[in-house]
């Protein structure tokens, strides 16, 4: 664990039992250094950490612990979160998802800070139709930091090969949990329906959804693309304040 969520889960803790009072003021970035014996950066990436969750406030004067009965704060990730693709959330027989462990696309590869034909972590996730027809696919491939970082996911390196039906929809929270301060960029396109096809015969449109979630280093964590039929499936968000 990084030494900066190490410094920070402690001073949750001290706030937390009230062993630093609400309102009271934190020991100075030079003291809370000395005291855990770490440099200054790595106590003020701490102390971002804890104003991001609303557990302190700083101004001019200092740091100081949120005065008791404050507002919680949302996970601190982007305005816009999308969810994880993660498990079902349809007719038990109408989704299918599984994890694999095999080496990405080579583009992506650099991406994933992974070394040529190095494997890792692949999730794929698939909605049917009524009618057995795929709605829906989305297959996410994770990086090396992502297996480093987050507990949840560094338990797969275990596996060879997953056939149960695995739920990550809890996956931004699990970096959230890590200390992860993510950001993600999608990329939405629509894809030219060939002429004479069936596709273009009943108007069916595809939408392609390109999506990287990177921490507060740039790293990416995980990249997802995925491919859908815009008349019968959707594309959710979630909104966090």
């Amino acid at each position: 664990m990084p030494l900066y969520l190490r410094v920070a889960a402690v001073l949750r803790e001290d706030l937390a039992h009230r062993r630093i009072s609400p309102g009271s003021r934190l020991p100075s970035e030079r003291c809370l250094s000395q005291r855990y014996h770490v440099n200054r950066q790595t106590v003020r990436s701490a102390l971002q950490l804890l104003r991001d969750e609303r557990l302190v406030v700083t101004d001019r004067r200092g740091t100081f612990a949120a005065a008791a009965g404050a507002d919680p704060a949302p996970p601190p990730l982007t305005a816009r979160r999308p969810t994880f693709p993660g498990g079902p959330r349809v007719s038990e027989a109408l989704v299918r998802a599984s994890l694999t462990w095999e080496p990405p696309p080579t583009p992506l590869t650099s991406r994933l800070l992974l070394a040529p034909g190095e494997p890792t972590l692949v999730h794929r996730h698939l909605v049917f139709g009524p009618q057995g027809a795929a709605l829906q696919r989305a297959v996410s491939w994770f990086s090396r930091p992502a297996l480093s970082e987050i507990p949840q996911l560094a338990r797969y390196r275990r596996i060879k090969d997953s056939h149960h039906q695995p739920d990550l929809r809890l996956l931004y929270h699990w970096m959230h949990q890590a200390g992860l301060r993510v950001t993600h960029r999608e990329s939405v396109g629509v894809p030219p329906v060939p002429v004479g096809t069936a596709a273009a015969n009943d108007g069916a449109a595809r939408l392609l959804v390109h999506r990287v979630v990177s921490d507060q280093h740039g790293h990416a964590l995980e990249i997802t693309d995925i491919d859908f039929s815009a008349r019968s499936a959707a594309w959710t968000y979630e909104f966090s304040a």
